[in-house]
């Protein structure tokens, strides 16, 4: 560990802890802090200069900030303001996805920023099942939310909770694969994250946990990571602790959720009302941040509630950006997808991306996108290392002169 990867990390459980502040000033703290690192790094980098490593994966988010700064000059923006702050958003997730491709390039780094990040949601995962029973709608049991039930720690949307924790139980599997020693710690923390949402309800974030822990076992299997036996204890070892958290925290509201006669029935909705406004201006959409704004010239229905999210990441973006910045956010899927799956505890990066079709994980609270993002650029950290590993071997195994 260095003092550059902790200050990292300690910024990261800040962009965390304080998402429930609504007010601009809690996550414009932490842009602040992410630019300031930058410029550290970068008057390091004068003083004591290092390779600066790169990433085909910075084109499609180097081009993220760069369209709405487009649309700002073309005027193809319905609101310039929520433009330029979501332009802030991508230009602050690309600097935090840099700055994790230049730390973590040791392999030592990266495992421990991951053992950190594993421990970390452990006790986020704690504190929010307390607090949810206990605190009466509160956060950290002092801070009113607005409501009085089922606010997981800093997170007042189950779903962003979830969302969270996706990013975080693959590491779980992936330490228990990797120390046998902890093994069973793992896996209990793997079992507690899954009940957890499962106790607030969250549907979507409920079925890919679970889907996840297939998946990560699968791959570690035809990985060889481990011997099919260990693999089937450890997924019993799992299911077992599983079943109990649940059965302590209860599994009742979400199944009443997945007993509601239509649970996507506004999400739809939202999505018809996307793509007619996808259709209305296809080149370069309403302008990055605008959906909420444009929204209601293209509603369905009016229930006398303000509509703040498509409820589908993957349709706001396409109406904000069009399909040329939907393009670049898939560009960037089809290259970091498969490398997440063969790292194991990449695989929640994916899950993600999935959940982004139903919900929005990565809108209104940028926080988890900064734990998104650095885990993002953790994975090409490993994959640049890993090639350059792989060319000097191939180097000392050639033939002299």
């Amino acid at each position: 560990m260095t003092r550059a990867t902790a200050a990292l990390a300690v910024l990261l459980v800040y962009a965390i802890l304080t998402i429930w502040i609504d007010q601009r000033w809690a996550w414009g703290v932490a842009q602040f802090a992410v630019f300031g690192s930058l410029a550290v790094w970068a008057a390091g980098q004068l003083r004591r200069p290092s390779p600066v490593r790169g990433s085909l994966w910075l084109a499609p988010l180097c081009a993220a900030p760069v369209w709405g700064l487009l649309q700002l000059a073309a005027q193809r923006t319905v609101y310039r303001w929520g433009t330029w702050n979501a332009v802030l958003n991508w230009a602050t997730w690309l600097a935090l996805f840099f700055l994790a491709l230049q730390l973590f390039q040791r392999s030592a780094a990266r495992h421990w920023f991951l053992r950190f990040a594993l421990y970390f949601g452990a006790g986020l995962t704690v504190l929010s099942t307390v607090q949810m029973f206990t605190s009466g709608g509160k956060f950290f049991w002092v801070f009113p939310s607005g409501y009085t039930d089922f606010v997981m720690g800093p997170f007042v949307y189950r779903n962003q909770y979830a969302a969270f924790l996706e990013t975080i139980l693959p590491i779980a599997l992936w330490q228990a694969l990797r120390d046998r020693r902890r093994a069973f710690a793992s896996y209990a923390i793997a079992a507690a994250m899954l009940a957890s949402v499962v106790a607030a309800g969250a549907r979507a974030g409920s079925v890919l946990l679970a889907v996840e822990v297939a998946a990560a076992l699968l791959v570690a299997w035809r990985r060889g990571m481990a011997p099919a036996g260990t693999l089937a204890r450890g997924l019993a070892a799992f299911g077992a602790m599983a079943v109990l958290f649940t059965a302590i925290v209860s599994w009742q509201t979400l199944r009443q959720r997945f007993e509601e006669p239509d649970p996507l029935a506004q999400r739809r909705d939202f999505l018809v009302s996307s793509v007619a406004m996808l259709r209305q201006r296809p080149a370069m959409g309403f302008g990055l941040g605008n959906w909420a704004r444009a929204y209601p010239q293209y509603a369905l229905f009016d229930d006398g509630n303000y509509v703040n999210q498509a409820h589908n990441d993957w349709a706001q973006w396409a109406v904000e950006g069009g399909i040329p910045f939907f393009a670049i956010l898939l560009a960037l899927v089809a290259m970091a997808a498969p490398a997440a799956v063969r790292s194991v505890w990449g695989i929640g990066l994916v899950s993600v991306w999935v959940h982004c079709l139903v919900e929005y994980p990565l809108q209104q609270r940028p926080g988890v996108g900064a734990w998104f993002f650095v885990l993002l650029g953790m994975l090409a950290a490993g994959r640049s290392a890993a090639g350059r590993n792989a060319s000097i071997s191939r180097a000392d195994s050639s033939p002299g002169p």
